[in-house]
């Protein structure tokens, strides 16, 4: 045998040794010999002064060290060496191809799970890019003029409105804020104007009375301008909601709905291209694969056009509710602060149950909460 040539020292049937394969690390240790009868196959005398660079395999015995190892203590698979290195392992008789079967199993598993979800990302990737090509071709043939379009001309017009009322009270609530930013800055200043008014009252004498009159005039005005703000930051709080959630959820169904008409007419001009070219065998499985597409499409797109309409609807009736409350609390508030009249100021803010910070309250102001 060659050096190449995997070293092993086998069992024969009457329980003589072979010869091993003399080697330049085994030059001490001439042919080993046992004398085994059936009931000591127990235990294996091995000697050999280098048996670090060699390993025996034999029917499952083996032995790493001089003595007397019995089988008991040897498990797992043994380990055997050629003349080359680095070693190679060798699972141990009986247990070698199971486990082979076991790590074979295990590694075509992981290769099956890693190719099918490379697979599943590429066909997902795959389906993107079609969708992708088919709607960016069908909105440059729109913007052309080469293309057709699908279009509901009343639903449209409702979605036009929309967009116009959404800018027209983003309007109106971009000028309620700096109203209430400048009648917050003028009670401020009235509060401190009243403090000043009341100083003077104590440290001069000669003018109490007046710059007493003056002081709770501006202490009152203070309080109903209070009040007043009050009002006004609920009246800009329900607009905040109405333009920048009610109706913003209602824009962005429109624009799902916008997404799926355009991908229903790419699919609809797909499907009529391949219907005009010839009906071969090829051709006629493209176009009952572009026939199942745009099916799909089309009740996507029906489905959400029927969503926007109920949508629109539903926010007509709550914008006309939410304005009609909030237009009533603004005309009555400001009306009853400029006509002087606290009770019914007080009496509007109780009408709409709107609750008023008590004085020196430790929260943040309504100012801070714009």
């Amino acid at each position: 045998m060659s050096k190449a040539a995997t070293m092993e020292i086998p069992i024969n049937g009457n329980g003589d040794s072979r010869t091993l394969a003399e080697d330049d690390g085994l030059e001490q240790a001439a042919q080993l010999q046992w004398s085994l009868d059936e009931k000591d196959l127990q235990q294996v005398m091995v000697s050999g002064p280098n048996l670090n660079e060699t390993s025996i395999v034999s029917g499952g015995y083996g032995g790493t060290a001089e003595g007397i190892i019995p089988t008991s203590s040897i498990k797992g698979p043994a380990v055997h060496f050629n003349s080359d290195f680095p070693p190679r392992r060798v699972p141990a008789p009986g247990q070698g191809s199971d486990m082979h079967h076991s790590d074979s199993s295990q590694s075509m598993s992981a290769d099956q799970a890693a190719r099918g979800i490379a697979v599943e990302k590429f066909d997902v990737m795959k389906k993107w890019g079609l969708n992708t090509y088919k709607c960016t071709k069908q909105m440059l043939s729109e913007r052309f003029g080469r293309g057709s379009r699908t279009v509901d001309l009343e639903l449209e017009a409702q979605i036009e409105v929309l967009r116009d009322t959404k800018r027209k009270y983003e309007n109106v609530l971009r000028l309620a804020r700096a109203l209430t930013n400048h009648f917050y800055s003028m009670v401020q200043t009235q509060h401190a104007l009243g403090d000043t008014f009341a100083d003077l009252s104590q440290k001069s004498p000669e003018l109490r009375d007046e710059f007493g009159y003056n002081a709770e005039t501006q202490k009152l005005l203070c309080k109903n301008g209070e009040t007043l703000l009050g009002a006004i930051n609920f009246f800009v709080a329900s607009i905040n909601t109405l333009v920048n959630k009610t109706m913003e959820d209602t824009l962005m169904t429109i624009k799902m709905y916008e997404n799926a008409r355009l991908e229903y007419d790419a699919y609809r001009a797909d499907l009529e291209e391949l219907s005009l070219g010839p009906r071969d065998a090829v051709t006629m499985a493209r176009i009952e694969a572009a026939q199942q597409q745009y099916q799909a499409q089309k009740d996507k797109y029906e489905r959400l056009r029927s969503d926007v309409t109920i949508k629109l609807k539903f926010l007509e009736e709550n914008k006309v509710k939410v304005m009609h409350k909030q237009l009533l609390l603004f005309h009555n508030a400001i009306s009853a602060y400029f006509a002087g009249n606290q009770q019914q100021l007080e009496q509007t803010l109780k009408q709409f149950n709107i609750k008023m910070k008590p004085p020196g309250a430790d929260k943040p102001s309504w100012l801070e909460d714009q």
